[in-house]
């Protein structure tokens, strides 16, 4: 790299169909870097040929990054190679082309012998804390990878301190530089011209409605929501749970339909409303909209979907885990994750006390949060590109 000329960072496309999360964590990042880090940083994020151009065409939009699509990043060929031969030589080789400086690896690893210095991403440890949720090969391969990453001396970013216990917990001979950097969002102007109001009508739901943006994988725990709405049925307290996000759980293929059963088996189709996988315009404009954000997850490494609902200001019904307080400094309302009675209070309490329908904006302390995720990150790459 010359002297002055930007850090060309290498990421991986994280498709929003499979991880929405991942997708918004890396959308933000980029922003972040352009807007905080200016001229310091080059995202080049690498797409496997035939990736939707639905997604990749607002990441490529972000000043200062490109898109990069390319067979190499298919299939499972290149993390078998890594694994045993030390190197994914196809990546690489778009790596060397690309001219890249660092690699970021989520989800991904590239060898111990990559030539270029990588910072491992861990969003979480739920193969560890949820075992139970995770096919045997699938919890193995991913166990495998961060082994791998350890042995290979990357410099590991982790996004919580409730995560970096759980790292010192499960791996306690890790010598390896380890950096917490908060994720932090100010959502993109473009997609908050969608009119709230609008958006509500156009899916028929009522002035008052919680918000369940999260994926229907297994550990995400619809289920409690759904008994704690069927209570409320019970009690002749009417409260409307919209969901949205993808339904494919490779882990668990029936998770969805087990979920939508139990709302039908229990006369809830009216109660807990399912949208599908909407646009981010609509996302944002529900959330601005709504009662509340209802995130009742089992394992969160730091939650986007809580963050995106703090810089709104949005009231949050949370499942009691360690990050959820640490993410919210104990602002929001907590129940267990197996405690649909404790939710379904909660859930009465907030919509009773939240007062008339209003349209939220985002808060005046956005900057300086994302300033300050902006910064950790690139003190994170600077680390590693040292090493």
């Amino acid at each position: 790299m010359s002297h002055g000329a930007p850090l060309r960072l290498a990421f991986t496309h994280i498709p929003r169909r499979l991880w929405a999360g991942g997708y918004n964590y890396q959308s933000n990042l980029f922003a972040a870097l352009n807007k905080f880090c200016p001229g310091e940083f080059a995202p080049v994020l690498f797409a496997k040929t035939g990736d939707d151009d639905a997604d990749l065409a607002p990441l490529a939009a972000i000043p200062g990054v490109e898109v990069v699509q390319s067979a190499a990043f298919a299939g499972r060929a290149g993390l078998a190679a890594a694994l045993t031969l030390g190197l994914d030589r196809e990546a690489a080789a778009e790596f060397r082309t690309h001219r890249i400086d660092t690699v970021f690896e989520s989800a991904r690893f590239f060898g111990w012998r990559l030539p270029y210095p990588a910072v491992a991403w861990f969003p979480d440890f739920q193969h560890r804390r949820l075992p139970q949720l995770f096919p045997v090969a699938a919890r193995w391969r991913r166990e495998a990878g961060f082994r791998m990453q350890i042995a290979s001396g990357r410099t590991v970013m982790l996004s919580s301190e409730s995560s970096h216990r759980d790292f010192r917990k499960f791996y306690p001979g890790a010598k390896n530089e380890v950096c917490v950097v908060r994720f932090a969002t100010a959502p993109s102007p473009a997609f908050l011209t969608a009119n709230p109001a609008e958006i509500v009508a156009q899916y028929q739901l009522p002035e008052r409605y919680f918000y369940l943006p999260n994926q229907f994988y297994t550990h995400k725990n619809h289920q409690v929501v759904v008994d704690a709405l069927a209570i409320l049925a019970q009690r002749g307290f009417d409260a409307v749970v919209c969901a949205s996000g993808s339904t494919d759980d490779r882990r668990e293929r029936g998770y969805f339909d087990e979920v939508m059963g139990r709302v039908r088996s229990r006369g809830l189709e009216k109660r807990f409303r399912h949208l599908g996988m909407i646009p981010l315009s609509h996302v944002y404009a529900l959330l601005r909209a709504c009662t509340g954000l209802i995130n009742p997850s089992r394992s969160e490494g730091w939650s986007t979907t809580v963050e995106e609902a703090k810089s709104f200001g949005v009231p949050m019904i949370l499942s009691d885990l360690d990050v959820h307080r640490e993410q919210t400094a104990g602002t929001a309302h907590y129940f267990g994750t197996d405690d649909p009675v404790a939710l379904a209070k909660e859930l009465m309490c907030l919509s009773e006390n939240s007062g008339g329908p209003a349209i939220r904006n985002l808060l005046p302390n956005q900057d300086v949060r994302v300033a300050a995720f902006a910064a950790d990150f690139a003190k994170t790459v600077r680390l590693a590109a040292r090493a």
